[in-house]
């Protein structure tokens, strides 16, 4: 067990938390949710012991380990994979280094040989002796292939090493899992394991996340973070959404009937407070109006942007034909003659653990790429608007967001431009801000603004979902639910893909890809899954064989 005890944190003058109660309990998840600037992550760093509170204490039970996802991804360049998640449990690392370090000696003497004893002793009793097998099922189940297993961390690409520190925080079975953001970078097949891996977790779990579905998957309960207090339901994300929701409803509807019987207090003593043979009632009701106390209803911190993309023209018959499309990059085949067409009601996700194919894919369709091979063709009533996964050059000037948002519309008025900007709150002094200083979630939503103005009938999304909070994901969501136009787009949010896209088609490692009209989940259970596993299985024990 984990548990704040009178906890409180000041940033200047300000209290992010103050007075914080919580306990975290043996074989529960917590998803622990707030507005961006909440302090979800900072709790986390203060229950891990890497931030001090400016007030109480964590105590945790003696004797248990926690394990806390790191998000640094450089700190293991110089070691290798396999090492780097055995550090997770960093006693068995010690142990290990230091029987190696004994056997390697040349004199090895009588008290190198006690030493060594004791340290094997120590080591089976933490079952050393499945270390490297049980590291590489988590890296396994994880994407990452064995070949890379004995590679040195510095040698793999930023999304691999984000899914060896994730091994790393959740190798050894720690007793208290602290994770911030797990399924940042994570491809959809990684998250699905993730998911199976936590709910079949039996300690304790706290865990910070942006995705509602993996929330709903893995949490038994939610830990609310708002106006510096952190609230305890019990349930998943959909359930507390509901509960908090109902709560308010109900505070505002015990207010209404407590503001009517103060109007009719008020009214009766206005009445007859002069007279005489009323006077006694009157003050009887005098007093009873003292006692009525409305409850507080503070205004949350939640703030949710309204993005409603509305497209210029309707789309005719003819959307867009892709024909063996091939592209090969740096020695490798990325796209291997992808063709398909796409008609007037298609909400496409591209899926698949090979995120480099996808973006490739759109930036050959938004004409930033060429292929190598085959072609593309868009329908003469169609316009797109592309949202790159890497918007970093988009913001590398020195325009205000007014000023840059004001060289995509077509209609050049700042309070035109404005009404764009508010909708993704951007509000007042906002809109002279430099956009070469804003954060990923501002600009992620500078980009959303973009499209909306662009009127575009076609939205091309790589991975819209990146640094936005669970309330804009939210507002995104139903944005892409109720555009009219075609959606090509990949995303890590379980939920975005299952609620828009009634066609999945999944670009596979070896540069080919599946389509199916279908539905996310669906898809997931489908034959064509099934016959993807089969080939995979063959493949591998072919490779075995040879």
């Amino acid at each position: 067990m984990i548990s704040a005890n009178n906890v409180t944190l000041r940033i200047g003058k300000k209290a992010l938390f103050e007075d914080v109660n919580i306990k975290f309990t043996e074989g529960n998840c917590y998803g622990l949710i707030g507005a961006n600037g909440a302090g979800k992550s900072t709790f986390l760093k203060i229950l891990s012991g890497e931030l001090d509170s400016t007030n109480g204490e964590i105590a945790i039970t003696p004797g248990q380990r926690l394990s806390f996802l790191k998000q640094d991804h450089f700190q293991y360049d110089e070691y290798a994979v396999m090492d780097t998640v055995i550090m997770g449990n960093a006693r068995l690392y010690e142990i290990m280094k230091e029987k190696d370090a004994i056997y390697a000696k040349e004199d090895f003497s009588d008290e190198d040989g006690i030493r060594a004893s004791e340290l094997e002793a120590e080591f089976a009793d933490m079952d050393g002796w499945e270390a490297e097998s049980d590291a590489a099922t988590l890296l396994n189940g994880l994407g990452i292939e064995t070949e890379l297993h004995y590679s040195t961390m510095k040698d793999l690409l930023g999304a691999q090493k984000v899914k060896v520190l994730l091994a790393q925080a959740l190798f050894g079975n720690p007793d208290i899992l602290l994770l911030d953001e797990p399924t940042n970078h994570l491809d959809l097949d990684a998250i699905a394991w993730l998911e199976e891996f936590l709910i079949n977790f039996s300690n304790t779990v706290i865990v910070v996340s942006h995705d509602r579905y993996f929330l709903n998957k893995v949490c038994t309960h939610i830990a609310d973070i708002d106006y510096g207090k952190i609230q305890l339901y019990a349930g998943n994300y959909d359930f507390w959404y509901e509960s908090s929701q109902l709560l308010i409803r109900q505070m505002k509807e015990a207010n209404k009937k407590k503001e009517e019987k103060i109007k009719e207090l008020q009214e009766f003593i206005s009445r007859f407070s002069a007279n005489a043979s009323k006077s006694k009632q009157a003050t009887s009701r005098k007093r009873a109006l003292e006692k009525i106390e409305l409850d507080e209803i503070k205004p949350s911190s939640r703030k949710y942007p309204y993005i409603d993309f509305r497209p210029n023209r309707e789309i005719g018959n003819e959307v867009l034909t892709v024909e063996g499309i091939s592209k090969t990059i740096d020695g490798v085949k990325i796209l291997d003659n992808i063709s398909f067409i796409l008609g007037h009601d298609d909400k496409v996700a591209f899926v698949g653990s090979n995120e480099f194919a996808k973006t490739t894919l759109f930036q050959i369709l938004a004409g930033e790429m060429e292929p190598d091979e085959g072609t593309y063709k868009w329908g003469v009533t169609t316009s797109q608007a592309y949202f790159p996964k890497d918007n970093s050059s988009e913001f590398d000037n020195n325009d205000t967001i007014v000023d840059w948002l004001t060289q995509y519309s077509e209609i050049k008025d700042a309070t035109y431009v404005r009404g764009f900007l508010g909708r993704m709150l951007f509000a007042g002094e906002d809109g002279v801000k430099k956009v070469k200083v804003l954060s990923g979630g501002e600009k992620v939503r500078c980009m959303l603004s973009k499209l909306m103005i662009s009127g575009a009938n076609i939205l091309i999304l790589d991975e819209p979902t990146d640094h936005l909070d669970m309330e804009a994901i939210t507002a995104l969501n139903n944005g892409m639910i109720k555009f009219p136009g075609v959606l090509l787009f990949s995303s890590r949010d379980h939920q975005i893909v299952q609620t828009t896209a009634n066609r999945i088609i999944e670009l596979l490692p070896n540069g080919a890809m599946i389509d199916k009209i279908t539905t996310y989940d669906e898809y997931l259970e489908s034959d064509a899954m099934a016959r993807k596993r089969t080939v995979y299985m063959k493949a591998a024990s072919d490779e075995e064989d040879n």
